[in-house]
């Protein structure tokens, strides 16, 4: 990855691939969908989970997982309307690295985050 070069370091394939779930509410996003037992969620149930992220947040990023194929969204023609979400096999095979780095996190919390 060339420092020297603007071009070169915006064409960077980990930049742009991190870009697409960098974020924290993508992380945990992700994270809660690998972690819930049918591999499916409604809106409702992934809000619950992420208490502390705005309706227009989370909205957002599901929008920008499911352009990016990490997260698929089915709606069902019914009124009420019915939408779920879970991860797509690229979104699945993010998983284990993802979960190594939610490990180190956690092993790491007090040095990085409380120092």
């Amino acid at each position: 990855m060339p420092h020297n070069n603007p071009n070169g370091y915006d064409a960077c394939p980990i930049r742009q691939v991190v870009s697409k779930f960098g974020d924290k509410w993508s992380m945990l996003i992700l994270s809660t969908l690998d972690q819930s037992q049918s591999g499916v969620m409604r809106y409702t149930e992934i809000q619950r989970q992420m208490t502390d992220c705005s309706q227009k947040m989370l909205s957002q990023t599901l929008r920008n997982l499911e352009a990016a194929h990490l997260v698929s969204r089915k709606a069902y023609p019914e009124v009420p309307p019915r939408v779920e979400y879970s991860l797509t096999d690229l979104g699945r095979s993010l998983m284990p690295s993802l979960n190594s780095l939610i490990q180190w996190a956690l092993a790491n919390f007090e040095k990085v985050v409380v120092a």
